[in-house]
Parts: structure tokens; C-alpha cells; sequence
């Protein structure tokens, strides 16, 4: 039985826990002694103690998330109740910061803040051999010259049907308040021979699937160009790899790389946040808006690459108007997928400066999301939620991009018109969630028809494109009766992009 169990509750079961392999990597002698037991947050946390428990382990790891940190925290409590003299150790972002007054603090026995790769090692040692740590135990940053790649912990069954988190890089070198990464200062490189030697073993193994968490991508360019060529040297069918980037920087060496990946085999997630320039400087946000509107035409207009941009609601001094502005400005640069997220308030980060002049009020609980500010009431907070979610389920999912279009089609304001739709469709079902596809397709029919004033049969030409386009054949009964083989050239202007299939987001 292993002395260490190291686990964590991810958010779902396809995505692999990056973190757990790099601890357990870098155990050293301790190595053999422990072993991953990976969860999700719908599992039961009475099961959860259950198969934790039969390791019989003398020492249990925690990777704890803003995601997790609810059904983590009665984790904790049941093993410390069943098994009281179990150590208990915590690690990850959500303890790193603020661990006074935490519930899931209190009952452990210790939290490691900051980058554990080594102090876990430590701290690991110090208690087989009788030793004591202190409760809070701030880890040293590792050199990433000298730590153990974890690579060869993700399994054959990983790669088959996991998402396979890399990394090239750790750091930011830029301060937005909201986010954690501005308080990961410096940007560091992994030795770049060792990193694509792992990622040529990884792809011997079958592997297809690569998402970088580097915050950074794009930032080193005789690294992201070395990747980038790697990757294009050893191309076969199915490959895919995930990058975040910095919208602005788009060098002329990463054009001429990036346009060669065959369509849908790059996905660039672009985080965009705010176009308004008052809230960038609110949030101490550098971003170069002409260049980022150059790269995104370029990008659209010469490559396959699938762009997934982020726009936060509710940071501090945007209110409804200028999000919509900054929406409509984005929509117009065409990505795949425009993520509307609400500003949360991540353990540490320095955006409660705002607190009180722009009246941040957040949600207690996790994800600690915004309830209202100075410039958006609770209830417009509440319908941008709804905005986002609708969103999400109808613009991003790529089953309506022929549809959509006509919703705002010769309107000033794309936005003004899907938070018209959103209203709307709020009123009428009454929930957010567990909306099927033919509820949401009947929806947006009577909307346009009878709320815009569209034909029937325009709409449901639409529809029935979009229907078969995602590979249904039959359409619903109350859409036959008004389809027509093809779509009149004057009722769609131009299409919005589909979805790239096999986006997947981080746990």
C-alpha cells in the first residue's frame, strides 16, 4: 500500500490532473511510495473518502480549485473524522492565498502555497521521519531546469481519451488585476531540448491532443516558433494543439508557421477581456488594439486556426453599454467562439483595490463571482449572466450559424439584439440549464418570426441548413412543414464560423 496518496476532485473526467503528475514526478525516493487517485466534482464525496481509504495511506495530497474547494472541503472533514491521524496536505491556488478563515485550511493538517514541485517532496520526508512541518509552508519557486517533466505519468488510457496538459513555460509578464497569473512573476522557460523530447515520446505513444497552459504562448518567439515547427514537422491526421496567446503579439515568424496547420488543428485562446480603454487602465491591462484587430484579420483571413477570445463582464468601471460596444467590436473580428465570463475574485489578486470606489460586490461562495457593481445593478448583473449561458449554448455550440445571423442582420448592434433574444427566452422557459436543442431551435424560430418580423420560411430555411449541417437528417415536425431545399442568397449575409469541435478548457 502506498504511504502517499496523491488526489483531486477535476472538473471533469476528461480532464487529466497536470499538477498530481508533476508532484509526484518529483518526489524522488518517495516516489514509489505514493500513487494518483484522480476524482471529479460529481462523484460523491463519502465515495470519494471510500477509495482514498483503502490505499491505507499515512499521508494524503490535496490539489485544491475555486472549482473544487466545496466538495474538497467535506472530503477533508470525513477523512479527518474516519481517520483522524491521516495527514492531510493541501496544495493549488485556492489555498495559496487568503488560508486565514478557511473552512478546508482549519481542518488540515498543512497547506503548501505557491509552486509545491519541491516543498511537497519536503514536507512528504519530514513527516515519515517524525518531523513536524508548520501549518503553512511557502514553497520556494522551483528552477524549472531541475525538476522532473511528468509526461510519462499520463497513461495509455490518458491519451486515448484525456486531454494532455503541457507546459513550455510558467509566468505572466503582465499584471491584469483580476487574474493570478500577474502575481506569477517571472516568466520561466523549461529547457527547451529536454520539453520536445517529451513531447516525442508522448506522440510515439499515440498521443493526438496537446493543450498548453503556458499563460503565455507567444511571448518567447524562438520558443513558440521551435513548438510551432515541431509540431509541423511531425504532422498526421487528428492532431490538435491548444495555445493561450497574447492578441497583440503576432510576429511575422508565427503568421508563416501558423498558416500552415491544416483548418481546425490550432486553437488560439485569446483573452481579450475589455476593449475600453479606462477599464484596461482600471485593471492595470496593456494591450495594443490595433495590433490585436490586425492579427485576428490576418488570422481569419489566411489561416485555419480556431480562435476561442474572452470577454469578462463586470470588471471595474464597464458598465452594460461599454461591454455591448466591446462585444459587437469583437463579433465583428469573426472568432469561433467569443467566452463571456463573469469577473470573479480569485484568492490574492489585487482587483479588490476597486472594492469600494466601483462597489464590488462579490458572491461569498465559490466561484466567488461579481453580484453587482457601481455600474451594473444585480439584476442586469443577473441578465448578463443569462446572456452568457444563452450564449454560449447557442453561438458557441456551432448548431446555429446560419440562424444567428439573421437575429442581428442590418441591427446597429449585434449585442443589443442577443441580449434582446436572452430577455426574451428568459421570460418564456424560465431557466438557463437542461435546455434541449429542439426547445432552443422552436425558440429562436418563433423569436425571429414573430419578435423580428422575419418570414417563416426564411427562418426556417435557416434552420433546416443549420439542422443537417451538424449531421441530423430528420428535422423536428413543426420545422418540416416550412423547409425548403435552399436558403434565398439575400436571407444570410454572411455565415458565422462553426465551432471547433474539440475545444476543451482547463480544469
Amino acid at each position: 500500500m502506498p504511504d502517499i496518496v496523491l488526489a483531486t476532485l477535476n472538473a471533469k473526467y476528461i480532464h487529466a490532473a497536470f499538477g498530481l503528475r508533476y508532484l509526484q514526478a518529483n518526489l524522488g525516493g518517495l516516489r514509489e511510495r505514493a500513487c494518483i487517485a484522480e476524482f471529479d466534482i460529481n462523484q460523491r464525496p463519502l465515495e470519494i473518502v471510500e477509495r482514498i481509504l483503502a490505499h491505507e495511506p499515512r499521508i494524503v495530497g490535496l490539489g485544491v480549485y475555486i472549482w473544487n474547494v466545496v466538495p474538497t472541503t467535506e472530503v477533508v472533514a470525513l477523512l479527518k473524522r474516519i481517520r483522524p491521524e491521516l495527514i492531510i496536505i493541501l496544495g493549488g491556488p485556492e489555498v495559496s492565498y487568503e488560508t486565514k478563515g478557511q473552512e478546508i485550511v482549519r481542518l488540515a493538517d498543512h497547506a503548501i502555497t505557491g509552486e509545491a514541485d519541491n516543498a511537497f517532496r519536503e514536507t512528504c520526508r519530514a513527516i515519515l521521519d517524525g518531523e513536524s512541518p508548520p501549518k503553512i509552508i511557502t514553497a520556494d519557486l522551483p528552477k524549472l531546469d531541475t525538476l522532473a517533466l511528468p509526461y510519462e505519468l499520463y497513461s495509455d488510457a490518458d491519451l486515448a481519451h484525456r486531454v494532455i496538459y503541457v507546459e513550455a513555460s510558467r509566468g505572466c509578464p503582465f499584471t491584469c488585476e483580476f487574474c493570478l497569473s500577474s502575481l506569477d512573476i517571472p516568466v520561466r522557460q523549461f529547457p527547451l531540448d529536454a520539453f520536445l523530447a517529451a513531447l516525442e515520446r508522448l506522440l510515439a505513444r499515440g498521443a493526438t491532443q496537446f493543450k498548453f497552459v503556458d499563460r503565455t504562448f507567444n511571448l518567447h518567439l524562438p520558443t513558440s516558433t521551435a513548438i510551432l515547427q515541431f509540431f509541423l514537422d511531425r504532422w498526421r491526421e487528428g492532431l490538435f494543439v491548444h495555445f493561450e496567446m497574447i492578441p497583440d503579439r503576432l510576429p511575422e515568424q508565427l503568421r508563416v508557421l501558423i498558416a500552415q496547420f491544416p483548418p481546425g488543428a490550432v486553437q488560439l485562446e485569446v483573452g481579450i477581456q475589455t476593449f475600453d480603454d479606462a477599464t484596461s487602465l482600471n485593471i492595470s491591462r496593456r494591450q495594443n488594439v490595433a495590433k490585436l484587430e490586425d492579427n485576428f484579420h490576418y488570422l481569419r483571413a489566411h489561416t485555419g486556426v480556431h480562435i476561442h477570445a474572452d470577454l469578462i463582464v463586470g470588471l471595474p468601471g464597464e458598465g452594460i453599454e461599454s461591454f455591448g460596444r466591446g462585444f459587437d467590436r469583437l463579433l465583428a473580428l469573426r472568432p469561433q467562439e467569443i467566452q463571456v465570463g463573469i469577473l470573479k475574485r480569485l484568492r490574492g489578486t489585487p482587483i479588490v483595490r476597486h472594492d469600494a470606489e466601483y462597489a464590488m460586490t462579490y458572491s461569498p461562495h465559490p466561484p466567488y463571482e461579481i453580484l453587482s457593481t457601481r455600474d451594473i445593478s444585480f439584476p442586469d448583473m443577473q441578465r448578463m449572466r443569462r446572456f452568457a449561458r444563452y450564449w454560449d449554448i447557442s453561438a458557441n455550440s456551432g448548431n446555429f450559424t446560419t440562424t444567428l445571423v439573421l437575429l442581428w442582420q442590418g441591427a446597429a448592434s449585434p449585442f443589443t439584439q442577443f441580449l434582446r433574444f436572452s430577455d426574451w427566452l428568459f421570460h418564456h422557459l424560465a431557466r438557463t440549464h437542461t435546455i434541449a436543442l429542439d426547445t432552443l431551435a422552436k425558440s429562436l424560430f418563433t423569436f425571429l418570426s414573430e419578435q423580428i418580423g422575419l418570414e417563416k420560411k426564411t427562418v426556417a430555411a435557416a434552420l433546416s441548413e443549420d439542422w443537417r449541417r451538424t449531421g441530423r437528417k430528420d428535422l423536428p415536425p413543426w420545422l418540416e412543414k416550412f423547409a425548403i431545399s435552399e436558403i434565398p442568397r439575400s436571407a444570410v449575409r454572411d455565415k458565422a464560423p462553426r465551432r471547433q469541435a474539440r475545444h476543451t478548457q482547463a480544469s
